[in-house]
């Protein structure tokens, strides 16, 4: 069963986009938006505090505190998530699982705690990915919001996250991120390919199609948008409905 999931990119309290990771608007407050999700058949909600990994911080728990009592479907919060007691921290909030991206590159260690202690099923490891024109690595992960080149290979990265414990994957496309132009199928699908845990797509959602070839194309268990669902271009009932329309399995919104 494919899920539909939106994300906010949360700054300065504020849900934010905008393309390959700079040039951000304003799309409101997160708890509002996250409590019309939540009632318009989001089948999770991934929150991501974009900017704590580049200030030196954690994640802003206060707003994640006041998300979290608007949501009554999974709720995932990433973004300055450096140990086990964040991620403690975040549960006792109501979070249903942490998300974890440059913490894991720098202590890929931390994986196996974290599935260790929460279990997998609690753990998603993000991975950015952009394709690498300059040799090395075709798609090549980067971290602190896109700002810094890792020299990984990001199907590689995939598979080691998910032998130390990683329960799924949740993918972002640098280059598509924002772009609307479709996610990049291709690196979706070599890294989905790569894994047997489940891969979310993200990055570059802009018509309905992107999502239903996320899924065909990409092999996608998973797909999300942000823009194309902040600012009412499309609804998560109509993208459920094309889905289903087309013969993929989706959770039916009530």
């Amino acid at each position: 069963m494919v899920k539909v999931i939106p994300c906010l990119d949360v700054k300065d309290g504020r849900v934010v986009k905008g393309v390959k990771f700079v040039n951000l608007k304003d799309a409101g407050d997160p708890a509002e938006i996250a409590g019309y999700y939540s009632k318009a058949g989001a089948d999770e909600i991934v929150f991501l505090d974009i900017s704590a990994t580049v200030e030196g911080r954690k994640t802003r728990f206060d707003w994640v505190k006041r998300v979290a009592q608007k949501v009554s479907v999974p709720f995932v919060v990433g973004g300055g998530i450096g140990g086990l007691e964040d991620m403690a921290e975040l549960f006792r909030l109501g979070v249903s699982k942490v998300s974890i991206n440059t913490a894991a590159v720098k202590k890929p260690e931390l994986i196996r705690e974290a599935s260790a202690k929460f279990g997998r099923e609690r753990v998603v490891v993000a991975i950015d990915g952009r394709r690498n024109l300059s040799g090395g690595p075709r798609f090549e992960v980067v971290v602190r919001s896109g700002e810094e080149a890792t020299g990984l290979d990001a199907v590689e990265w995939a598979r080691q996250a998910e032998a130390l414990g990683a329960g799924e994957i949740l993918l972002t496309s640098k280059d598509a991120d924002g772009t609307r132009s479709g996610y990049d199928l291709e690196m979706t699908r070599a890294v989905a390919d790569g894994v047997t845990i489940p891969v979310t797509a993200s990055g570059g959602a802009g018509k309905l199609e992107h999502f239903y070839e996320a899924v065909v194309i990409g092999h996608a268990s998973g797909v999300l948008g942000a823009s194309v669902f902040h600012f009412g271009e499309i609804s998560i009932p109509e993208v459920k409905k094309f889905l289903k329309d087309k013969g993929i399995e989706v959770k039916e919104v009530r």
